[in-house]
């Protein structure tokens, strides 16, 4: 199975990357991850400033520059994971929220098709 984890920090949020510290917790568990077979591609997004939302409504396209104000939905980062059950998924996102200390994530799963040949 696999889980889309996303990332949103929180209101406190500020644009800047991680300390070194912070960048060195995350890298371990990063590590741990791969080492387990479970983590297939993982990346934090740049600041909302550098971004763009696009809404579509009554087949009329609207784009806006950020950055967004609603820091506190801001999408800071993602996880793509193979595991074999939700638990388990929630149990590694478990382990990410303790290294970042802060925010909340959702874990969603993906629809697997096959592929045709």
């Amino acid at each position: 199975m696999k889980f889309l984890c996303v990332y949103r920090p929180g209101a406190e949020h500020t644009d800047g990357p991680p300390d070194a510290e912070e960048m060195a917790a995350m890298g371990k568990l990063i590590g741990e991850m791969a080492k387990a077979g479970v983590l297939l591609a993982t990346e934090g997004c740049m600041p909302s400033s550098k971004g763009a939302r696009l809404r579509i409504a009554d087949g009329d396209i609207s784009v806006t520059d950020g950055p967004f104000p609603e820091t506190k939905e801001l999408i800071a980062g993602f996880c793509l994971m193979q595991v074999k059950t939700k638990a388990e998924a929630i149990e590694w996102t478990k382990r990410f929220l303790n290294v970042v200390g802060k925010g909340e994530s959702e874990i969603r799963q993906i629809y697997e098709t096959p592929i045709c040949n």
